[in-house]
Parts: C-alpha cells; structure tokens; sequence
C-alpha cells in the first residue's frame, strides 16, 4: 500500500511539474525560464523536478511531445464523422469549426509559437512537432477524403492535396492572423462559424460532386 502511495505521489508531481513548466514557457520562453522557478510555481523541490526530467530541454522537450497528443482526439472524431457520412455538407461543416477550434486554442496557438521560436535551438523538436501535428491531421483528413471518393461524394485526384486546400481554406488567415498578431486577434465565436462556413461552400464548389 505504502509503494503504491509513493507511486501516485510521484506520478501528481510530475503532472504539476509539467503545468507549471508550461506557465512558464509560455510565459517567459525557453531561455527566460528556470527549473528554480518552475520548482517554485510546482511547489516541489529543486530536486524533485531532477528526479522526473534529467535537465531542462527534456522536460521542454516532454511537454511539446505531449501537445501533439490533441491531434488524436480530433482525427478520431474525423474518422467517424466523415467516412459514413450521410450529411456531407453538415458533417464537413462541423469538422471545420472543430478544427478552427482545436488550433486557435490560446494555449495550442502559445505553444506552436513557442516550437516555431525555439526551432532553431530544437530543429528535431520542431519537426517532430509539425510531423505529430499538422502533417498527421493532413494524412488523416486525406484518408477521409479518400473514402468520399470512393463512395462519389467528392471528386479528387490526389486526396494529400485535396487535405492541404481545406485545412488552408479553414485555418489559413486566421491562423496567420493568430500567430503574427497574438490570441487576443483570435476571430469571435461567430466570426469562427462564418469562416468554417465559408470555408467548406468553397471546398464543396471545388470538390463536391456535379
């Protein structure tokens, strides 16, 4: 019983360790953060945080892998959504403000900026991130498309393709806008449901059957 008492106390340290890392980071950036001050915030000791994450750039390292673990649950809900669908239209149009939903997140849009900043420190963390994230919700949207195709309800050659024009039709000036000019320019709900909106009408008009 004792073990494993133990076992879960350690286990709840590194989950506030991990919180409070990611406060930090994306707080102050890689350089502008201590593991004295993310000890600090955790409310463990110094020594604590060493017992999980060896140094500094693992734990980053750690908390960026595990981001890309919000991809899952989106892909998921593509994969049952689209495939059976009965509702194209309806059912695209969903995806779309999921999406815009899941990657305008304040805290995914912080995070994405902070890999994109720390890229040239951590090249392989930044490719690892954009191969777990965006280009595996590419794939995963191609495969869905791929099965509208068979099924006639789109018509596409080259459903990688057709992926990257809907993700860019749905994310692209928002996303950019996001980035370059902070959360606080991230669109209002309804102006989010306007973009999805317009953004599957256009996929569709390309796309949809004749």
């Amino acid at each position: 019983m004792a073990k494993t008492t133990r076992r879960a106390g350690r286990m709840a340290s590194a989950g506030v360790i991990r919180e409070a890392a990611t406060t930090l980071f994306l707080r102050s950036g890689y350089l502008g953060t201590s593991m004295e001050e993310i000890a600090t915030l955790a409310g463990v000791s110094k020594q604590t945080v060493y017992t999980h994450f060896a140094d500094k750039e693992q734990l980053f390292t750690d908390l960026i892998r595990g981001a890309t673990d919000r991809v899952d649950d989106f892909l998921q809900h593509a994969t049952a959504l689209l495939p059976g669908t009965d509702d194209l239209e309806s059912d695209l149009l969903e995806l779309a403000r999921r999406y815009l939903a899941q990657v305008l997140h304040p805290e995914l849009l912080q995070l994405r900026r902070l890999v994109i900043g720390e890229a040239g420190r951590f090249p392989d963390l930044a490719r690892t991130y954009y191969e777990q994230a965006p280009a595996r919700t590419l794939t995963g949207l191609a495969s869905c498309f791929r099965r509208l195709a068979e099924r006639g309800l789109l018509r596409i050659d080259d459903p990688a393709l057709a992926a990257g024009s809907f993700a860019y039709l749905v994310l692209g000036r928002p996303l950019d806008r996001a980035m370059f000019c902070g959360v606080d320019e991230a669109l209002s709900p309804a102006d989010m449901e306007r973009q999805a909106d317009e953004a599957v009408r256009v996929f569709l008009a390309a796309y949809g059957p004749r």
